[in-house]
């Protein structure tokens, strides 16, 4: 049983241009692209992997009857654009209009399976209300 949604993909990095295949999952997305200096000179595929606890957030961008639909991924770390075709600090994908259900759905359930995650974790910190309490008016002074 496949546990991923497979969205092909158009991105533009610099002067390449991109093409590839983002496959989502409750772990995350990884990608697998082809970039082409001036659409003609390739550098190979390779591939990307963004686990959730490494992206920041995901939008699903509609465009105008299902025209210009782009998915737009922030992550929290800089070091991992460098791997992943970007612009202004985001990873751009844009979707063809045939694929645009699936590309919406993949994005919504990505969201909510981060949410969740999210909710799951324990809290980063205890807060300090928590380790004082007001017993304090009970305490007797030392006598030496």
């Amino acid at each position: 049983m496949q546990s991923f949604t497979s969205i092909p993909f158009k991105a533009e990095s610099g002067l390449s241009q991109v093409n590839g295949v983002a496959k989502f999952s409750s772990a995350g997305i990884v990608m697998e692209f082809e970039s082409k200096l001036f659409g003609l000179i390739s550098n190979g595929v390779r591939d990307a992997r963004l686990a959730t606890d490494e992206i920041y957030d995901i939008k699903f961008k509609k465009g105008l009857f299902k025209l210009g639909a782009k998915i737009q991924i922030r992550t929290k770390s800089i070091a991992k654009l460098s791997e992943l075709p970007n612009k202004d600090g985001k990873v751009t994908l844009k979707i063809e209009r045939a694929d645009f259900e699936r590309a919406s759905e993949a994005v919504s359930k990505l969201q909510k399976d981060m949410a969740q995650t999210a909710a799951d974790l324990p809290p980063l910190h205890t807060p300090i209300s928590v380790l004082f309490d007001e017993s304090e008016d009970e305490t007797k002074e030392l006598t030496e």
